[in-house]
């Protein structure tokens, strides 16, 4: 017990630089009550994690991925939104800026929308045509042809990515009785990046669900402004829109985040949201489908 609770004292950042290029196992409790522990799996990627030794250098501080206190910082967090009734969650510069931008030009190179159809349209969208798929679904769905090649440069974000929903998905969920084991493992079903125009039909995707409510939760990361491109690509608007928990009339609670680069948005099965309108320049965004399986545990 005391070597466990020394890893509970010791901050990510100091796990981190002990345990570069490694996996690392992180001791939380669950809401700060008497419950067991539980294991989060936390991977990190070939990128070398930065220390305070190299935080003045801009190229080192851009390989670091997620910044210090996260995992505490969700843990807080999501309480509140529980007491609250919301099953969402909007962490600020989650992801460090840094390293979105590291990849960003990259991610402008490979850029190649695809034109999707959908029967009965998504956000009364029936042809989305400013999204660039990563993964997709078996069978094909929503295409056939997804880019391998930016795949390989959002990996580690993605990987990223899967323990911070991990995370946050069994936090929201405990307590809840939907989950019969501590622990869940999750699997990426749809991974796709959108960019988005003040052109009509490309300046927003309206209020709808994930996977028409068949995705167990979904990811949303802020991409950078892009200044590669040309001067004036800053965007006016934008953010996301929530309709979540219960407001003062009984009706969900209609909430407005302005989210910039490296926020990350967790939002639970069949929540209502929007990404909003923009009237100039160009908004960027990550999106991953998740698909939740609880590991059962063994004799």
């Amino acid at each position: 017990f005391f070597v466990l609770f020394l890893f509970a004292d010791l901050s990510l950042n100091n796990l981190l630089r002990r345990r570069q290029q490694q996996q690392l196992t992180i001791f939380c409790s669950i809401q700060a009550s008497f419950r067991p522990l539980y294991v989060v799996q936390v991977m990190v990627s070939s990128y070398p994690i930065t220390s305070k030794e190299n935080i003045g250098s801009s190229v080192l501080n851009s390989t670091a991925i997620a910044r210090d206190g996260l995992i505490d910082d969700i843990s807080k967090k999501v309480l509140r939104k529980k007491l609250a009734k919301q099953r969402h969650l909007v962490i600020e510069k989650a992801i460090h800026p840094n390293y979105l931008d590291s990849i960003f030009p990259t991610m402008l190179d490979l850029f190649d929308p695809q034109i999707v159809h959908y029967n009965g349209g998504i956000a009364k969208v029936k042809e989305w045509k400013i999204s660039c798929y990563l993964e997709v679904m078996e069978g094909g769905i929503p295409c056939t042809n997804p880019r391998r090649d930016l795949l390989d440069v959002f990996l580690p974000l993605l990987e990223t990515c899967n323990d911070l929903f991990t995370h946050w998905y069994r936090q929201q969920h405990s307590c809840s009785g939907k989950l019969k084991s501590n622990k869940v493992s999750v699997k990426r079903i749809m991974t796709f990046i959108t960019r988005y125009t003040p052109k009509p039909g490309e300046e927003a995707l309206l209020k709808h669900v994930d996977g028409a409510g068949k995705v167990d939760g979904s990811v949303v990361v802020a991409l950078p402004v892009d200044r590669w491109s040309g001067p004036d690509n800053t965007f006016a608007g934008g953010g996301l829109t929530f309709w979540d928990g219960k407001g003062p009339t009984g009706r969900p609670e209609e909430i407005h985040y302005d989210t910039r680069s490296g926020d990350i948005a967790f939002i639970d099965r069949a929540v209502w949201h929007q990404a909003n309108p923009i009237s100039k320049g160009t908004r960027w965004a990550l999106v991953i489908f998740y698909k939740v399986i609880p590991i059962e545990k063994t004799l």
